[in-house]
């Protein structure tokens, strides 16, 4: 039923170099050295998508102290990813990945089902790569809601 590779514990995480809201180039490339959390969302402004993005904005300082980057990408333009940020307060990088090749790479876009029926489209994903580059999570399919307070306990952050 689908056609996307997703990527698994133990892949080297695919590079990218992606604008994020202000048009500034960002790599993974540019995290290497220590761990980052990429996560992979349909579209900023939504319920779901605020949640999730507020979940880590609420936990970031968490994330931080425990050595985490946050990267959050999506299909949206530039400048919608930037009202996001200030609406909601993100102070981490909202990446734009308009032709979702970047999505497509990492196993993000495809085929999903949604309300019973098979769409394609961003698959609610989030991949945690370790300071080699190195794929040390890979969730397909999370729920926005509850998804970064599971992800603390799996890589084992208190507060």
């Amino acid at each position: 039923m689908t056609d996307q590779q997703q990527l698994s514990v133990g892949d080297k995480a695919p590079d990218f170099t992606l604008p994020d809201s202000t048009g500034t180039p960002v790599s993974l490339s540019d995290y290497r050295g220590g761990p980052v959390i990429v996560y992979f969302y349909p579209r900023a402004a939504t319920p779901g998508c605020t949640t999730q993005a507020c979940d880590f904005r609420d936990n970031l300082s968490l994330l931080n102290a425990a050595g985490y980057q946050v990267l959050g990408i999506s299909p949206d333009p530039q400048d919608k990813l930037a009202s996001f940020a200030e609406a909601e307060g993100l102070t981490f990088p909202l990446l734009s990945d308009p032709d979702t090749e970047v999505m497509t790479l990492w196993g993000a876009y495809g085929e999903k089902t949604s309300y019973g029926k098979v769409t394609r489209g961003v698959i609610r994903s989030t991949v945690v790569v370790d300071s080699d580059g190195t794929v040390a999570v890979a969730r397909y399919n999370v729920k926005a809601t509850g998804h970064v307070v599971r992800l603390l306990t799996e890589l084992d952050i208190h507060g």
